[in-house]
């Protein structure tokens, strides 16, 4: 089964210094038919005004996962943590038992472009942790290269983000070829389009649309260009 999530049917809000499109239902914005997929709860993409952001606020029980595009987000945490991601660059925050952050772009004159992603936890009341990661380009250039897992050993071995999950995030910036991912049937899938134009099958995805699989062994992308994009391996 291949359901299409089209960009121009996500929710949307304007804030003044932020513009957001919500994948599935989050604040004002609600649609039962999308409350997520899987553990996969939120997928929001955000620009964020020079000099503005989200002022501190609490989270618990949820797994959160910043993707830079473009620009920079600077992270405080109730924890002491605090650092800024750019692009090739990812953080990645449990927020257990509670945490407080605020995430500002405090670049002068450059909008922050990103991806806000909420995956549910398996496990609930851990300890709350933060962690930024750099991206290994190299790995997610020409194919799909995994970037967050629940399986803590694989996380420690490839030096990506561990969330208490079991999901597995993969990120690919292709061009002008074909990639074919093979998935487990008995699992879901979800694919994100952060950027660009692909194929899947005679299904045409561009930039902001998705795609929520169940049930298929495979998926199979044809760029005719260039893309970048998000898949999900999630639990069903």
């Amino acid at each position: 089964m291949l359901q299409v999530r089209r960009s121009k049917e996500r929710g949307y809000a304007h804030h003044g210094w932020l513009e957001s499109y919500h994948s599935f239902s989050f604040s004002e914005y609600y649609d039962p038919r999308f409350m997520g997929f899987g553990p996969l709860r939120v997928i929001n993409e955000d620009w964020v005004d020079p000099q503005n952001g989200f002022g501190t606020h609490g989270h618990r029980d949820m797994e959160i996962i910043t993707y830079m595009l473009d620009g920079e987000l600077s992270h405080r945490d109730s924890l002491g943590g605090g650092s800024t991601i750019k692009p090739n660059q990812i953080q990645r925050m449990s927020a257990g038992t509670g945490i407080r952050h605020s995430e500002i772009n405090a670049h002068k004159t450059e909008v922050a472009h990103l991806l806000q992603i909420w995956i549910e936890p398996a496990v609930m009341g851990v300890a709350p942790g933060y962690k930024d990661h750099d991206l290994d380009v190299a790995s997610v250039t020409g194919q799909l290269g995994l970037i967050v897992t629940g399986n803590a050993d694989e996380a420690a071995q490839h030096n990506i983000a561990h969330i208490h999950q079991d999901a597995k995030v993969y990120a690919g910036r292709l061009k002008e070829q074909v990639v074919v991912k093979a998935l487990n049937p008995a699992r879901k899938a979800y694919l994100h389009v952060a950027r660009g134009e692909l194929a899947v099958g005679d299904i045409t995805l561009g930039t902001g649309d998705a795609l929520m699989i169940e049930g298929e062994e495979e998926l199979k992308l044809t760029v005719a260009t260039q893309a970048e994009v998000l898949l999900f391996d999630l639990p069903a």
